[in-house]
Parts: structure tokens; sequence; C-alpha cells
């Protein structure tokens, strides 16, 4: 091609980028390519995960070549373990153990055999996100990109994993267990990160379907329209629509995902690849139980009649009144160009959009008053004729994101034996959060799902709200890693990353109220509104090194480190300015540093991969509570200490047969009392840190002859504390799952590589709490013990996440033309 026309490319990639952030299966397409047939190139963010070596020289990766056809000769655990050349602890599911999974998994559900990694889910389906910890690290504080664009949440960094693809698409997914590379774009990986692509498109036109039918009325259909080579580009473009009734209590889930991506390929060397993930979904929520409520009856949720002659307060557990609908939609580029023999670019910009929310059900007192008064209103809201006493209304908690950015970085080799690689990382996220009122109908039916019309208002025509709070995020970072090969044995590698975080906005409680009315009826000035500006900036330097040590073909030994930084939550800068026990509080950053120990073996029958480490983790941030504002707020357990080992191996008996394992030891202990603030100082030194169990352990048993597959899989994990100060201890359990296809012969020319799949889930049907969703200091008190200075210690019993029943899937597919 000529290069004219390269430079158009790059300036039109480039301006996409500028312009984003001023606006604020087929299987042709999955087979690993044999490693002696890859170019000595890098990998593209867009299409594989696995990036830690991105920045690798041309001996390193001539080296990793080598490795991996020693490595692609062994059945790696069904894919669930692969070759790794990176300096610290690494992991990677690959596409053979993804097209085994449950068609609607997330990759919440897809890393749970990853050592070190705590994996639960309210349903096996996938539609209910899931919860996750590695090494004691949450969710929202582990870097998650998907096709290399960051998806927590940039105000809170959660993630909802089922706002993003399908199974069909997912290439590989890497986990990172002790800290990020320095140029993942993450402002709240204080921990590790995640990283997972979708798979390319083939070269071949043609149609690919799926339909499953399982337990509980699951059902779902997927069918993706594959272009093939249109000239230099390919595409294609997915549609699934996937529905369950839940599996406990009343309700349903509905979900519907567009995934789609395209690759120009400009020429050998360069290439624009664009990715799209749609989701638009409206679930009902599983209540979370408390142990004794589980042990009273484990299979209750939400009430599922609504009773029209009750009190208001009586129908505030009704199921239609706690749902979570939600609409995102995440799109990105990935540009990748040689600008020489010697240096290359990648551009990858971005953009997210997030609308919708969570709700519950709360009451509001009917009044004639004329007065703002919060959670009251003259209006006949229960619709009985009269203004006066009680009524149900459905309150919604929404968010709406709009976040564009992009990454940007040069990779450039020095000979064979030094890479430089450098860029920068910049993101400009808009948040408005709040709570709005509606409506209930006669029969328990909210107005409006969404919380945008009919909303309940004071006299004055305000709409009423329990908070308003806006937030801008502007995130900068700049960074570089080099890389330095002497000969065939080390490889030495170090890099340094600046971050740079600046949150500014608003945050009102009450907006426009002027009182409230209380139990006795009379008016008062509580509730009344208050709030204003506040705003926090929080920057750092992010050094990493490692070492690695090449044995022999067979043996590498590493050691790594690294230091990791996470800027506060939005709520933490906003909601601590204006709370009377907090305002005084300094909002401090998280950080850790981490060192990684490992040796890994690949050998011709049996690979294992052994890791040591160390984590120093401070100012970790949990939520305490204002007793004279009733807000939520901020402070920090200023040192936790995690220590552990992590392992796994796969053995390859024969052609056939060969069995995956690995084994996490985990423990993570805060090394301080903590201070709620409002609620008191708890004795927390020495206590683990909860949803961290300190053993767990995978073993899949993989089964592959001519047409038929299957696995069997065993996950334990040991017993988890449900309240920080470690007086209520759940668990631990065992589950086993099964998974069977048989991969049938071609119909016709057009009729293709159909198969069926089935999904066996907690085949032994256990039950267990797998994850506990409070933030629990106390599990109970009493005998009303108080802390230093007096205050009587409140306890709350910690509500979990439950197993499954054992549950199955049927699925039948095809692809056509």
């Amino acid at each position: 091609m000529k290069r004219n026309h390269l430079s158009a490319a790059i300036a039109l990639t480039l301006c996409l980028s500028t312009g984003v952030v001023v606006a604020q299966d087929n299987n042709n397409s999955t087979q690993p390519t044999p490693a002696a047939a890859m170019p000595a190139a890098r990998a593209n963010v867009s299409s594989t995960s696995n990036t830690t070596n991105d920045n690798a020289t041309r001996r390193a990766v001539q080296q990793m070549s080598a490795v991996q056809v020693q490595g692609n000769s062994l059945s790696l655990g069904g894919g669930l373990m692969s070759v790794q050349t990176a300096p610290k602890a690494v992991s990677t599911i690959t596409r053979d153990a993804i097209v085994q999974a449950a068609p609607g998994a997330t990759f919440v559900q897809m890393i749970g055999s990853i050592p070190g990694v705590k994996a639960a889910t309210d349903d096996v389906t996938g539609l209910n996100d899931g919860n996750f910890t590695i090494r004691g690290y949450t969710s929202d504080e582990v870097g998650i990109t998907v096709n290399g664009a960051p998806i927590n949440d940039s105000g809170n960094y959660r993630v909802y994993a089922t706002e993003y693809g399908d199974t069909e698409n997912m290439g590989d997914i890497t986990v990172q267990q002790g800290y990020p590379d320095v140029d993942t774009p993450a402002s709240g990986a204080a921990g590790g990160s995640i990283a997972w692509v979708t798979i390319d498109p083939s070269h071949t036109a043609g149609v690919d379907f799926s339909q499953s039918l399982g337990s509980n009325d699951y059902r779902r259909s997927f069918v993706r329209f594959n272009t093939g080579d249109t000239g230099p580009v390919r595409s294609w473009l997915s549609y699934s629509n996937n529905s369950v009734d839940m599996w406990r209590g009343a309700g349903d889930a509905n979900v519907t995902k567009v995934d789609g991506k395209s690759i120009w390929t400009i020429d050998d060397k360069d290439s624009i690849s664009a990715s799209l993930q749609y989701n638009r979904e409206v679930k009902d929520s599983y209540l979370s139980l408390t142990k004794a409520q589980a042990a009273q009856n484990y299979n209750q949720s939400y009430n599922e009649v609504y009773n029209p002659n009750g009190s208001a307060s009586s129908n505030t557990n009704y199921y239609k009144l706690h749902d979570n609908p939600f609409t995102s939609a995440l799109f990105s580029l990935d540009g990748e160009f040689a600008l020489s023999d010697n240096l290359r670019l990648s551009v990858v910009p971005y953009f997210q959009y997030g609308s919708g929310g969570g709700s519950s059900a709360t009451t509001f007192t009917e009044t004639t008053s004329d007065a703002n008064l919060y959670k009251a209103t003259n209006q006949d809201l229960n619709g009985n004729g009269a203004i006066g006493g009680s009524a149900l209304a459905y309150s919604f908690s929404y968010s709406y994101t709009y976040r564009p950015g992009v990454i940007a970085k040069l990779n450039q080799d020095f000979g064979e034996n030094n890479s430089l690689e450098y860029g920068f990382w910049y993101d400009s996220a808009r948040q408005q959060q709040g709570q709005v009122f509606t409506p209930v109908s006669a029969n328990g039916t909210p107005a409006d799902i969404w919380g945008q019309y009919d909303l309940i208002r004071y006299p004055n025509g305000q709409v009423q709200k329990a908070y308003d709070q806006y937030t801008n995020t502007d995130t900068r970072k700049v960074f570089a890693t080099d890389t330095w090969t002497p000969n065939d044995q080390w490889t030495i590698t170090a890099g340094l990353a600046y971050l740079w975080v600046e949150r500014d906005g608003f945050m009102f409680e009450n907006p426009g109220s002027t009182g409230s009315i209380n139990s006795s009826g009379a008016i008062t000035t509580a509730s009344s509104a208050f709030g204003g500006n506040a705003s926090g900036t929080y920057h750092k330097f992010t050094p990493t090194g490692g070492v690695k040590y090449q044995l022999n073909e067979e043996n590498q030994f590493y050691f790594g480190a690294g230091k990791t930084f996470r800027a506060p939550v939005n709520a933490a800068i906003l909601s601590n300015a204006y709370a009377s026990t907090a305002n005084s509080v300094i909002n401090k950053p998280e950080s850790a540093t981490t060192v990684d120990l490992g040796w890994r073996f690949y050998g011709q029958s049996f690979s294992a991969s052994v890791d040591a480490y160390g984590s120093n983790f401070n100012n970790k941030q949990v939520s305490g509570f204002d007793q004279n504002t009733g807000l939520t707020v901020y402070t920090s357990l200023p040192k936790v200490h995690m220590r552990g080992l992590n392992s796994e191996a796969s053995f390859k008996l024969d052609d056939n047969w060969s069995v995956y394992g690995s084994y996490a030891y985990t423990q993570a202990r805060i090394e301080t009392n903590v201070n709620t603030l409002g609620d008191g100082i708890y004795n927390t030194d020495g206590k683990s840190l909860i949803n961290t169990p300190r053993n767990t352990a995978n073993v899949s048993v993989n089964y592959n002859e001519g047409p038929f597959w299957a696995s069997l899989n065993a996950q334990y994990s040991s017993a988890i504390w449900g309240d920080w100060s470690n007086t209520e201890k759940v668990g631990g359990y065992t589950t086993f799952n099964l998974n069977a296809g048989w991969k049938f012969n071609d119909f016709s020319s057009w009729f293709t590589k159909p198969y069926i799949k089935l999904n066996v889930f907690n085949l032994a049907d256990h039950k267990a709490l797998t994850f506990a969703n409070s933030n629990t200091f106390l599990a109970s008190n009493p005998e009303k013990i108080k802390d230093v200075n007096g205050t009587t210690l409140y306890a709350s019993s910690p509500n979990y996440s439950l197993l499954e029943r054992r549950s199955f899937m049927v699925t039948f597919g095809a692809s056509f033309f």
C-alpha cells in the first residue's frame, strides 16, 4: 500500500481519537495459529488479551515462538492454561475453554478456575453480573479492559460483567493477579488486571446460529453475520436475546446484546479494527439473604404477591419494585501502524455510554401541606380517593455516563536486544447520578421502571430526589517500559507510569427540601437540603520491574515487583465533604506494593507454574456511616498484608485425556483497627478480609475424541468471613460441573459445523453462601460491646449471594452459507 494511504489511515484514527475526546463463530476465525507460523510481531490489543510481552525485544519474540511451539504441542488443560513468559504472575483462558462453557457466561464466570480468583454469581446464565476477588482485591480494585478499552465504572470502579459480550464472540481472557502493566488504562487498579478481546472476523462469509434452552425457562438465541473478505475489510455483527426466570423467588431477566467487529487490513504491517458492545437489560433482582434466612428457606427472595389491602410498608419487598434496567454501549478502535522497521504506533480511541440503574421501594406521607417536604406529597399517591396516611413509591437510583478516551503508544526497537514502549492515556468521564421516585399502581406496578416519567414532585414542581450528584473525572497517564534481553537466558524489564486523576462536581442531599414529616406527623427541619461542590486531585508515580531467567527450553524463573495506585471513588470525595463526622477525614488513595517470585515449566506432557507473592496494601477504602446526616461516608483500612501461593498445572495423559488443576493459598490480613466514624472503632487488627477464602482449588478432567468432547470440573472454596471483625463465617463448599458436546458432520455445503452442547451446573445440588454482599463490620453484638471511646458498636447481619441449585442448558448450533 502506498505510504500516503497509510498516512491517511493514521490521520483518520488520530482524528477520530480527538473527536471522541471532544465529544465527550465462525470456527475458522478461532483456531489458534501454530506458533511456528506466527510472524515476529507484537500482539494487537483487540486481537489478543495477553499483551504482557507487547514491548518484547526481537530476541524475546523469537524465544516466545520457540516456547509456544513447545507449549502448543500440549493440551494445556483444555484451554484453562497458557504459555506465559512475563516476569510476573499471569494466567490466560483461551478460546478452547470458552467454547465449552455456558453460552451466556460472562468473563467473571470464565476466570473462576484461575489461581487466586474467587468468583461467584447469583445465576449461572450470566445474566446477573457476578462478583470476584483476586488475592483479596475486590472487583472494583482490579482494572478491566475489553479490546483495550477500560470498562470499570468511572465513578466507583465497579464492573457489570453482563453488559459486555457473548461467549461466542470472546477470544481469550488474561488475568494479571498482582499488578497491571504500566500501559493499562485503569485508574482504579490497586490490585491486578483483567483483559479480554473479541474474536477477529473470519475471511469467509456466512451465518452462525445457536439456540439454547435450559432450567428455569432459560432461552437464548444467538446469530452472527460474517461478511468475509470484502476487499481489505472483513466484519461480523451478532445479536443475542437472553431470558430466564429467577431460580428463587419471582421475576425474570431479559437481556439483549449486539456486538460487532471490523478489521481493515491496510497491508501486512498496518491495520485498523473497530469494535462494538451494546447491551440492554431489564432484570429483577435477587434478595441477598442472611445466614439465618438461608437456613430457614434457601429458595426465598423478594415477595411474589402484592397485597393491595396491606400497608405501604408491608409491600416494599414486592419483586416488581426491585429491578435493574440498564442500557450501555462501548465503541472502540484499534489502529496498529508500522512507522518504520523499528517503530510502531498503536492508537485506541473509545467511547462508553451508560443509562439506567437499580430500584427499591419506599413509603411517602400524603399531606395537604404546601411545603417542600422530603418523602411527603400533597397528592393521592395510593389512589384511595383521599390525601392522608402512607403510600408506597418506587425509588430509582439512576446513573448516566458519557466517557470518551484514548490510549496511544509507540514501540521502538533498538537493535535485537532492546525495546522501549512509551505513550499516554487520556480519559474524560462525565457521570450524573441521583435517586427519584415514581408512583405505584394498585397492583404494585411502578409507573416507569426507568425513572424518567411521572415522577413525584414537590408542590413547587421540582422533582423530588434523595440525592443529586454530578462528577467530572479527568484522568491522564504517561508511561514507559524498557525491555532488555542481553542474551538468550535473561530478560529484564523496567517500567514507570505517572497517573493523575482529578474529580470535581457537586452533591446535594434532598435537593429542594425544606424539611420532612416525622413519625408523629409533625413537620421538622430533618431531611432538609444540604450539599454543594467538592473536588480532589490525586497523582502518583507507579514503577514496575522484573527479571526472567530462561534456564532451558522447559524451565523459566522470574521475579517481578510493582506499585499500584487507586484514586478515591467519586462518592468519597463528594459525600465526605458534607458529612459532619467525615469532613475532616483526608481521602487517601489506595496504593499497594507487590512482589512475585515464580517458576514455570513447559514439557511434552506436563506443564506447571508456581508463584509466591506478597502485597502491602495501604488505605483500603471502606464505607462507614454518618449518624448526623444519614450519609454513607468513606474511611479506610490503613494497612492490609496479602501473602500467598498461586499454582496451576496441566497433564496430558494421551491424545484424548488431559487434566488441569489450580490451587491458591491466600492470606489477606488487616493490620489495624478501623474507625467507621459514626459507628465506632472496630477490632479488625489481625482479621482477614471478607470474601477471601484461605484455600481455593480447581480440577478439570477433559476428554476429546473425534466428534465427542467432555469435561468434568470440580471447584473448591474454603470458608469466607462475612464481616470485617471475623465473627461470622460461611462455607466452604465444592461444586461439580459438566460440559459435553458432539460435533456432527456437515449436512451440506451450506449447512456446516452442526453441534450440540450440554452444560450442567452444581451436579450434587449443593447449597452454599458464596459471597458477602454487605459492608458489615460486626455481624452481631448481643452483649452491647463498646469501643475504646465508649460507643456501642453497631452490628448487622451480613447478607450473601447463594449458589444456584442444580441446573442445565442444552445448545444447538450450526453455520450456514
